[in-house]
């Protein structure tokens, strides 16, 4: 039997034009940084960006090196059949302030032949919503890559896309290939597939100034795009839950003491704090867990427990074939 037990990890915090200060100020992540913080990082299996252990013994340690050491026992043997020695998901806290890039991602095999990578599929969890948030979910008509390209260029292209006003609690599913952004003030839980592959189609204008210019793929995502209309609000989930073929999200609510059995699930078990905190425990290990926070539950840890009043987000994984 192993002596894993429930883990915790250093934030990895990164700089994004459209950044605020939600990140640092609300959940207190720490950072001596002066340009806004767009992203923390909160479970990350991404090469160049893995996640560290900040507590137990296992300190110190990354999440790839100990799927390595523990196999299945950490993250559930069919996950490790499927996946080897790499984390499946990518857990982000999202503060966006200032418009969020156009973008898409590529699916699993588009992202393999060009990236040697997954694809990326993903949610978004509402943590905050400012009254003047918005976000932009696909076509809100029908194009052909040409009249795409062409808006993109003209600086028209957000006529034809989807308008919506996020609210707090709200699950929006996005698939491969589904243009998205948002701006106006909005803090997101964002759980994907383990990938760092986006393709910027537009950018509001600052791809045309240099001191803001980043690195553009309308090229590359062309090929990409769904370019069907599509009705938004059949991507967003009010009951607060989402089950994708990478993972399943599910809102829970603690209010007193949860006893769980971790093998039942057939997976590690990840819990997002999204309000107030609690405390969880598993193998003679004791964890409090603040808002914003992210505990790993690993797959054969046995019975552990969920103690206090919060909310949270448990995430699974799957053995997609």
């Amino acid at each position: 039997m192993t002596k894993l037990y429930p883990l915790k990890f250093h934030p990895i915090l990164k700089e994004r034009v459209w950044g605020g200060e939600k990140i640092a100020k609300l959940l207190n992540k720490q950072t001596k940084k002066e340009t806004p913080i767009g992203e923390s990082w909160e479970l990350s299996g991404v090469q160049d960006d893995i996640s560290i252990v900040s507590n137990g013994f296992l300190e110190g340690n990354n999440i790839n090196d100990l799927i390595e050491t523990y196999l299945g026992d950490l993250v559930g043997d069919a996950i490790y059949e499927r996946y080897g020695n790499e984390f499946p998901l990518l857990i982000k806290i999202l503060d966006i302030e200032e418009p969020l890039s156009l973008q898409i991602h590529p699916d699993d095999t588009t992202a393999m032949e060009r990236h040697n990578s997954y694809g990326k599929t993903e949610c978004w969890y509402i943590l905050d919503a400012e009254p003047t948030a918005k976000v932009y979910l696909g076509l809100n008509q029908e194009l052909t890559p040409q009249e795409f390209y062409e808006r993109c260029n003209s600086n028209t292209i957000e006529e034809a896309l989807n308008v919506i006003t996020p609210t707090k609690g709200d699950i929006i599913y996005i698939e491969p290939g589904t243009l998205h952004s948002a701006t106006g003030g909005l803090l997101v839980a964002e759980v994907q597939q383990v990938s760092d592959v986006t393709y910027r189609v537009y950018d509001w204008g600052r791809e045309h100034n240099p001191k803001k210019a980043r690195e553009m793929h309308l090229d590359l995502a062309i090929d990409c795009i769904n370019y069907n209309a599509i009705e938004p609000h059949s991507l967003i989930k009010k009951e607060g839950t989402c089950d994708t073929p990478y993972f399943k999200i599910e809102e829970i609510n603690i209010n007193g003491k949860k006893r769980l059995e971790s093998h039942l699930f057939k997976s590690f078990i990840i819990y997002f704090v999204v309000e107030r905190e609690v405390i969880i425990s598993g193998r003679e290990a004791m964890e409090t867990i603040k808002k914003g926070e992210t505990a790993l539950i690993p797959a054969y840890i046995g019975e552990y427990s969920i103690t206090g009043s919060g909310k949270l987000l448990e995430i699974t994984g799957k053995a997609k074939s």
